[in-house]
């Protein structure tokens, strides 16, 4: 399997970090291959907030897709639901796990055949943080 390729931290959101690190982080990433025909993939990651604040993820972008939505599957009724959300909550000095059968990334009509995928994270206006990682399984 392919690893994440890098984590640049490109502009604090809240100034200072604490000693612990830069104020968001993420790990564990992994980006779905698309499955042939389809045009999307899906992306799991661990966002990790060192901040006594509460950070609101409410855009996330990639030059390598049209589109990137913040989604949750959720089951109601014994039926598997899963609908786009305005925004992501990493709360103070917490985490937020984006992972199969929860809260994810779906990265819909890439744009030509990429091979390493940027991610850029927004509050409102302002870049969190931009990863890049390659794909590394295909899509379940």
């Amino acid at each position: 399997m392919m690893r994440a390729a890098t984590l640049v931290l490109l502009l604090a959101l809240f100034g200072c970090a604490e000693e612990s690190g830069p104020p968001l982080v993420a790990s564990d990433i992994e980006i779905t291959r698309p499955m042939a025909g389809m045009d999307m993939s899906a992306g799991y990651l661990t966002l990790k907030n060192n901040t006594g604040t509460a950070i609101v993820v409410t855009q996330v972008q990639s030059p390598q897709f049209a589109r990137v939505e913040i989604h949750e599957t959720t089951i109601e009724d014994g039926i598997s639901k899963m609908r786009a959300l305005d925004s992501l909550t990493v709360p103070a000095n917490g985490s937020a796990r984006l992972e199969r059968g929860g809260k994810h990334l779906m990265l819909m009509q890439p744009v030509g055949e990429p091979r390493t995928i940027t991610l850029n994270f927004y509050s409102g206006d302002v870049l969190l943080l931009s990863v890049s990682a390659e794909f590394k399984s295909a899509m379940e």
